[in-house]
């Protein structure tokens, strides 16, 4: 019987689909918190040691990018700032196979909508 993931399962699912992505573009991980709703899920350095927090919110596919609460956002940046980090944001919807508005099962194939991993200006708050 088919089991469909649980809201943390997605986030950690999303979470594995950003890390590759972050992986691939040289990023190297300073922490991971992997804990739903606690932000940022990456603490990473570019080749720069410039600092970045990377915010990644798993949300059922829709038609349109995924996007973020951006009065929050703009709370989220200004403390970015604060710490010397730049913020990037990646939105990963994921569906069942059978159904997009249905999560993933577990150990089954899914539907993924994932457009990459965004950059937000922090300098123009």
């Amino acid at each position: 019987m088919s089991k469909p993931l649980s809201d943390q399962e997605l986030h950690n699912l999303a979470m594995n689909i950003v890390g590759k992505d972050l992986e691939v573009r040289g990023f190297e991980f300073i922490a991971v918190n992997s804990q739903l709703k606690r932000h940022p899920q990456f603490v990473c350095i570019d080749k720069n040691n410039q600092r970045y927090f990377v915010i990644v919110k798993a949300s059922k596919i829709i038609e349109e990018p995924i996007t973020f609460d951006v009065i929050w956002m703009e709370t989220f940046k200004k403390h970015a700032q604060s710490q010397q980090a730049k913020v990037l944001f990646a939105g990963v919807g994921l569906g069942n196979v059978k159904n997009k508005e249905f999560p993933p099962n577990f150990n089954e194939e899914y539907l993924l909508q994932y457009e990459g991993i965004q950059f937000l200006d922090v300098s123009q708050n």
